[in-house]
């Protein structure tokens, strides 16, 4: 797979955005890289650890979304969101994130997204709940598809430590997006992830088929995750050649 490099190690110049990540919870199913392959932007491919690769199922809250060095967006930039990715290297060898949806709960930031970045996003109606330890996730898209996904799961106070598979899957430095007809990579910086034990309750999930094509939601998760959050900035974006 070759090294990740840690967080300190990555500078990614002027802001573009920035933002707070919380309450995430990670699920992961290994695909073949051949499976999908097709759903890269041309410049990158599939990243593999150990001749396999993963579609991921990513819940969490958005928080304090900011652009450049702005204020804080009062209420739109703040909103739960639900995407499903892969993950990428391009030629260069950077590694990074395709986003094949993200589901939205504000309107206004799903239009700006995809208009300004090429960014997959959808408006849905989202909420997440706590209830203690449990955590609850719930989306369903707007329009006729209608397409949802709502997840369950017991967050234990223990700290979890991470293994070459956690870190594959979560120490993504950027993200590789087609925007303008051409595709780019944005970089991004954070603190290093803490993790902590997590039990998946239940999981019902039509937005990995709807995404992908593959039916692997159906099937138990090769890796469940979660985090209490960090803040986040990305930089500008860089062409790929």
């Amino acid at each position: 797979m070759g090294s990740v490099l840690p967080s300190a190690d990555r500078n990614t110049g002027r802001s573009s955005f920035r933002q707070v990540w919380s309450d995430l919870l990670f699920v992961h199913w290994q695909v073949r890289p051949e499976a999908v392959a097709d759903l890269f932007p041309p410049g990158t491919r599939p990243d593999v650890i150990d001749g396999r690769t993963f579609v991921g199922l990513v819940f969490f809250e958005m928080r304090d979304l900011s652009f450049a060095k702005g204020p804080v967006l009062p209420v739109i930039g703040h909103f739960p969101e639900i995407n499903v990715r892969l993950y990428s290297i391009d030629r260069t060898g950077r590694r990074g994130v395709v986003f094949l949806s993200l589901d939205c709960a504000r309107l206004l930031p799903t239009l700006v997204a995809r208009a300004a970045y090429g960014l997959p996003y959808r408006w849905a109606s989202a909420r997440r709940l706590r209830f203690g330890d449990r955590l609850l996730y719930t989306v369903r898209r707007k329009g006729q598809t209608g397409v949802r996904s709502r997840v369950w799961a017991a967050v234990e106070g223990s700290e979890r430590r991470t293994g070459p598979l956690d870190d594959f899957l979560t120490a993504r430095w950027g993200l590789h997006a087609r925007a303008w007809g051409r595709t780019y990579y944005w970089p991004l910086e954070h603190e290093p992830w803490l993790f902590r034990e997590v039990e998946l309750m239940s999981l019902e999930d039509e937005l990995v088929r709807a995404a992908t094509g593959l039916p692997v939601a159906a099937s138990p998760p090769a890796s469940v995750l979660y985090s209490p959050g960090l803040p986040v900035r990305f930089g500008m974006p860089h062409r790929v050649e």
